[in-house]
Order: structure tokens, then C-alpha cells, then sequence
């Protein structure tokens, strides 16, 4: 079992995921969008998108951060264990619950929300369901850390991210995640099958973010003509000239 979830699942795990995405763009580009909803609620909107996007990154970055880079790398610049976990964990914290919180009231919406509710697909609620799963988890995780004795707390940067960088050289480290406790084991797993989700929800428009936004040109917006009517070209008397002129080309 161990041998199946931890060395096999999560290559397939990236088989869907990106042959999904591959077949998703292709014969659904259409649909290729989270179907914008914020004409019908933006009270809520407002408060649950920016809380459930900015935690959802300050979470990315730790989990890079955790499973990403060794031990060795954070203690040669300087930092120590202690440091690093107070890091890990308060910010951690924070952004987790963050992100579960904006993640809830996003969903409580589009529940209340008659026309958002009906552009709900199936795949979507199942989307929810482990998207919540996988938010509730990591928190449960951090705070089970945050209540050990530093003495006999778990140090996931021995176990779960040696087997995670093991994974890119296909040699998994089994053992080291067998070793991990269970919660961060259901963590993962719901982690993967959320994963394996994504292309076949809406979750699939973070693969197409607009970053080019940030490098594009300034806009240049100029104010309407003065006159009596905002807008319009004051008037002339006479015919207007219409010739063959080289400005008139």
C-alpha cells in the first residue's frame, strides 16, 4: 500500500494533471474561465476572494519553502530550527486560516446566491469538497505542530520533504513518508486528488494567471473635449473639406 500511494500515485497524479489540462485548453477553451460571478454578489466577494487569493499565496510560498529547500540550505545562511519553525508556523497559521476562511465564505455565496449556485458544475462541488479538505488539513497539521513539545515534535523537513524532492528524481523515498504521521499523510493525499481535479475545474484558470498584465504598456486615458456637449467636436460652419489630399489618404 505504502509502495502505491507514496511511489506510484503521484505520478499519476501528474499524468491527469497535465494530460487533462493538455485536452481541457484544447477542446474546451471556451471554458477555459472561473465564469466570472460578480455581478450578482460583490458584497461578499470583496472580503472572500482577497482573503481566500492571499492566503492561498503566503501557503504556496511555505510549502515551497518546506518541501523545496533542504535543512542545510536555511542553516547555512544563518537561520536556525527554532527561527525557522516560528516562522513556518505563525505565518503558516495565518495564512492557512486565512485562506480556509475566504475559502468558506466564498462557497457560503455562492450557495446563497441563486444565479452563482446555477452556474455550479458537479465537478466543481467535488472541487470544493477537496479544496476545503486539503485548506482544513494543513491548518490541522500546523496547529497539532504548534501544541507538541518541541522536544518530540515532528519535523516534516526530515521525512515528508526528502520524499518529495525524491519524487523529481524518480527514486521515491518511501520510507521516509511511511515514517510521517497521519495527518500530514491525509493532508497529501487530499492534496493529490485535488491535483488530479484541477484540470476538469474551474481551479484550471490559474494555469493561464494574466502575469503579462505586469509588463504590459501603461494605459493612457485622456479627458472628453470641452464644449457644451462632454464628448462632442465643437461644430463648423460650411461643408467640410473632402479631397484627395495627402493628409485626407
Amino acid at each position: 500500500m505504502d509502495v502505491l500511494l507514496w511511489g506510484v500515485a503521484p505520478y499519476l497524479m501528474v499524468l491527469i494533471l497535465v494530460g487533462g489540462s493538455i485536452w481541457r485548453y484544447r477542446y474546451d477553451k471556451f471554458g477555459w474561465t472561473t465564469r466570472s460571478s460578480q455581478l450578482y454578489e460583490s458584497r461578499l466577494l470583496r472580503i472572500a476572494s482577497p482573503l481566500f487569493h492571499f492566503g492561498l499565496v503566503f501557503v504556496i510560498a511555505g510549502h515551497f519553502v518546506g518541501l523545496v529547500i533542504p535543512k542545510s540550505w536555511t542553516q547555512a545562511i544563518g537561520m536556525s530550527e527554532t527561527l525557522y519553525h516560528a516562522l513556518a508556523l505563525s505565518v503558516g497559521l495565518i495564512a492557512g486560516i486565512c485562506t480556509l476562511v475566504g475559502i468558506v465564505l466564498l462557497i457560503y455565496r455562492r450557495r446563497r446566491t441563486g444565479p452563482v449556485f446555477m452556474a455550479t458544475t458537479r465537478n466543481d462541488k467535488a472541487m470544493y469538497i477537496f479544496l476545503v479538505g486539503a485548506i482544513a488539513l494543513g491548518v490541522l497539521t500546523t496547529l497539532v505542530s504548534v501544541t507538541q513539545p518541541t522536544s518530540t515534535a515532528f519535523d516534516y523537513r526530515e521525512s515528508v520533504s526528502p520524499w518529495f524532492r525524491s519524487l523529481f528524481v524518480f527514486q521515491p523515498n518511501i520510507a521516509a513518508m511511511s515514517a510521517a504521521p497521519d495527518e500530514f499523510k491525509w493532508h497529501t493525499l487530499v492534496g493529490m486528488a485535488l491535483f488530479a481535479l484541477w484540470p476538469f475545474t474551474r481551479l484550471v484558470h490559474a494555469l493561464t494567471a494574466p502575469f503579462h498584465y505586469l509588463f504590459r504598456p501603461y494605459i493612457v486615458y485622456r479627458s472628453r473635449d470641452a464644449g457644451p456637449t462632454p464628448g462632442a467636436r465643437p461644430s463648423r460652419r460650411g461643408w467640410e473639406r473632402i479631397g484627395t489630399s495627402d493628409r485626407d489618404r
